[in-house]
């Protein structure tokens, strides 16, 4: 099953800080990290919910269709009947309004004269201008659409789970596949990917047709499951509508280790 993405919770923070952060952390996601690359510990690829399958498995870097087994599960030593998968999207391009914020940042980091650089490391002025001769491209129109990356990411996944379990995944088992997904495209998109990913595991080498056409039939959109946050009325009345909902989020935000955090990064980019 397809998943919808997760909800940002809003919060008032520093504008220009809060910003850099955004095209920090953008230009992070978007750029490629190599195996040899230190992480604070071993868990630390699975607080994200948008971490990469690579970065959790850098052996996918080399081979991204390899399955990666757990060693203590032996073939033969259980039969599995059935899959339940909860799957989030593909990689995306950001969201309308990211993009927003982000063309508002680049802005302020572009206007920033030779006069205006503060004390501090070549290496903190060197990030700023970085970041200002940076040709900023998101358009408008990509809104979140899933880009050819997060198309990859949905066929190699259906590959390697056909991998890992071959008598659930077989030819004879296409028709029974059931995928369900919320109406936002990018999770219709990556369903579709991912069916495309199986059709390849069965022909080899051919090119595959329209879902719609396909034995297992497209993904059946179901926003009531896939998007509950946004029909439960128990949630929208407690939470979505609640201003004390989330008080220890807002509390979180604008206290003081936040506040530190902020300032620094707008100290590095040398911004106000």
């Amino acid at each position: 099953m397809l998943c919808g993405p997760c909800r940002l919770l809003r919060a008032s923070v520093a504008p220009t800080a809060a910003l850099a952060a955004a095209l920090l952390s953008s230009l992070a996601r978007c750029s490629l990290q190599e195996p040899k690359d230190q992480v604070a510990s071993a868990l630390s690829p699975y607080f994200g919910t948008k971490t990469r399958y690579e970065d959790v498995n850098p052996g996918l870097l080399s081979d991204p269709e390899a399955p990666q087994r757990d060693p203590e599960l032996l073939e033969g030593s259980c039969t599995p009947v059935q899959l339940v998968a909860l799957i989030r999207h593909g990689t995306r391009y950001p969201t309308a309004k990211q993009i927003r914020k982000l063309r508002q940042l680049h802005g302020m980091l572009q206007a920033r004269g030779p006069g205006d650089d503060r004390p501090g490391n070549a290496s903190d002025r060197g990030l700023g201008a970085a970041l200002a001769d940076w040709p900023l491209w998101y358009a408008d129109w990509m809104d979140g659409q899933l880009v050819e990356k997060g198309r990859q990411d949905m066929r190699q996944l259906a590959l390697r789970l056909a991998s890992l379990f071959p008598a659930l995944f077989s030819r004879e088992n296409y028709s029974r596949l059931r995928l369900i997904t919320s109406s936002k495209h990018r999770c219709v998109d990556s369903g579709a990917a991912f069916l495309r990913g199986l059709w390849e595991h069965y022909h080899p080498g051919l090119s595959p047709p329209d879902v719609s056409d396909m034995e297992c039939g497209p993904p059946s959109i179901n926003d009531k499951l896939m998007r509950f946050f946004d029909h439960c009325k128990k949630f929208l009345t407690e939470v979505e509508r609640n201003a004390t909902a989330l008080y220890h989020v807002e509390a979180f935000k604008t206290g003081p280790e936040m506040q530190s955090i902020l300032k620094k990064v707008a100290a590095v980019l040398q911004v106000p």
